[in-house]
């Protein structure tokens, strides 16, 4: 993991005193190495992903401060075909945007929902702090899905939150 990038993208002071919980190995960089080695690349991936969200029809509507922000909360993952990528009953602590392929939803054994890049699933055990609703499993050949945590989820998202329990009927 690491930790202190956004004090150095953003030339603003730590938002956290971060701690270790036993022996472990941590490397540093210094501000001008950052800056030349992976500010480039955080950047690059920051502009990538605020293009992609200009498109998520949830995430469109924000301004491009908040967008920058949710970009930079994303983390990619890859599934491959038949992959399971949320599980029905099962806790849930993510929040997924579909960035390339084709998902589906079941319920039990029936299909009730179709995701494709820009559709997003996993907000409603997040809202309503309940398991997971459906199983939702790839259908494509492979697909990337973009993941935010439940903490990042609630501050980024929380203006959006009306929208998308609005959004959620949609699911009943």
């Amino acid at each position: 993991d690491v930790f202190g990038e956004l004090a150095l993208l953003y030339n603003c002071p730590r938002a956290a005193s971060v701690v270790a919980k036993g022996d472990c190995v941590c490397w540093q960089l210094d501000r001008e190495s950052f800056n030349h080695i992976v500010k480039d690349s955080a950047a690059k991936k920051r502009n990538k992903y605020e293009n992609f969200l200009k498109s998520v029809a949830l995430i469109s509507s924000i301004d491009a401060y908040e967008r920058s922000q949710i970009a930079d909360a994303l983390v990619p993952e890859t599934f491959n075909k038949g992959d399971t990528v949320v599980r029905q009953d099962e806790p849930g602590d993510k929040f997924y945007i579909v960035e390339e392929g084709s998902l589906y939803a079941t319920k039990g054994d029936r299909k009730v929902m179709e995701y494709g890049a820009g559709d997003y699933f996993g907000e409603l055990a997040l809202l309503k702090n309940q398991p997971r609703a459906a199983s939702v499993i790839v259908e494509s050949s492979q697909a990337k899905v973009l993941s935010m945590s439940r903490t990042s989820f609630s501050k980024m998202l929380g203006p959006l939150q009306s929208l998308l329990a609005r959004q959620a009927d949609k699911y009943t």
